[in-house]
């Protein structure tokens, strides 16, 4: 058995483009229209190692894909995480989970879907503006602003 891709559904194909490649730094892979079938596969990978992929599905006709939770997230470790929550912020992206201890932060695409960004090797020293940077109030990650930690025991 063989790991190939996690597929997400988009509503706006450029804007999801503009946070997972000019965002996050993914590269497409490759990109297929299927016109007769109304919809637009796109596979994204991360430089280091681009045989797991991201597959963005853009249908044509607009569709609500709500709000479900029975996705979880998607996780990237990054080389920088303060730079790379940095770059995001700039271009606009909430942080919903700042990188307060230097190791871990969450973003979400422009379709809600949430994007763990986690620090490669040991974790930065704690830095502003993320340590005093307030946790947005979405309902997202109820147990880190209660001071548990998620119930695979990270830290």
């Amino acid at each position: 058995m063989k790991y190939l891709h996690a597929m997400v559904r988009v509503r706006d194909l450029e804007a999801s483009m503009r946070f997972f490649r000019d965002g996050l730094g993914l590269v497409e892979t490759h990109r297929k229209d299927y016109p007769q079938g109304r919809f637009t596969l796109v596979y994204l990978a991360a430089p280091e190692n681009p045989e797991s992929e991201v597959e963005l599905t853009y249908n044509y006709d607009d569709e609500d894909y709500g709000t479900a939770r029975n996705f979880g997230h998607l996780a990237f470790a990054v080389d920088d995480i303060h730079a790379t929550c940095a770059h995001l912020q700039a271009m606009g992206i909430t942080i919903n989970r700042p990188p307060r201890d230097g190791r871990m932060a969450f973003v979400r695409s422009p379709d809600l879907i949430s994007i763990e960004l986690l620090q490669q090797g040991e974790a930065l020293a704690p830095a502003e503006p993320w340590v005093s940077m307030p946790i947005p109030a979405s309902g997202e990650h109820r147990a880190w602003r209660r001071g548990k930690p998620p119930r695979d025991g990270r830290k």
